[in-house]
């Protein structure tokens, strides 16, 4: 039975630059590509308290650049501020795209946030990989569900006689003690407690190292 999964929506994200200066000119162009957006009728927080937030920054950069005593403190708090703001925008912009997927992406891209496409994980299958010492090999299959063990195999007259290895808990194995240099097949099959003993799967084919 096929499983149709929720395609997985972009993320938007802050990537925040460390310098105070750029951090004013990133927040200042994320006020502007939302300012009248009709993406975002009523951002939260409200654009005129992080406008706010950046002209208190500035100032503060300022009075820090100009060796006032006390003012690092100050301004490290004016970034703190704007930075938590600017968190809870990105929120906003994030809930705004999440209830139009069809649009996510540009919604994401209008507000002037960053943009992560989410990757989906490539599906596991049966694969025979070299081992990380000479005369073994990796065994990874995909898994079976909890609760399932896995038996595996192994062959080196070409499938006509098969060795058993080790049972496992997980869906994968090192198998060692081969002939580095040898063609050595492999197999596994899933055992589950609703469904027993699965089928072999079909054999793969390994150099060993």
């Amino acid at each position: 039975m096929t499983t149709n999964k929720k395609p997985q929506q972009p993320l938007a994200v802050l990537n925040l630059p460390t310098q105070v200066e750029l951090l004013v000119t990133y927040a200042e162009n994320v006020v502007a590509r939302m300012t009248g957006n009709p993406a975002f009728p009523t951002p939260v927080p409200n654009l005129a308290l992080v406008t706010t937030a950046i002209g208190a920054l500035h100032l503060a950069q300022t009075a820090v650049q100009a060796r006032t005593k006390g003012t690092v403190a100050i301004r490290n708090e004016k970034r703190t501020a704007l930075v938590t703001l600017l968190k809870q925008l990105r929120g906003y912009v994030q809930t705004t795209a999440d209830a139009t997927p069809d649009t996510a992406l540009s919604i994401i891209e209008s507000s002037g946030f960053a943009i992560r496409k989410a990757t989906p994980r490539r599906p596991r299958v049966f694969e025979a990989l070299p081992g990380a010492v000479s005369g073994s090999a990796k065994l990874v299959a995909p898994s079976a569900g909890q609760r399932a063990s896995y038996e595996w195999e192994s062959s080196t007259d070409g499938g006509k006689t098969w060795v058993t290895q080790p049972v496992t808990m997980q869906a994968k194995t090192t198998v060692t003690g081969l002939t580095p240099g040898a063609s050595v097949q492999f197999r596994y099959r899933p055992v589950t407690p609703k469904a027993g003993e699965g089928d072999w799967s079909q054999s793969l084919t390994l150099i060993v190292k």
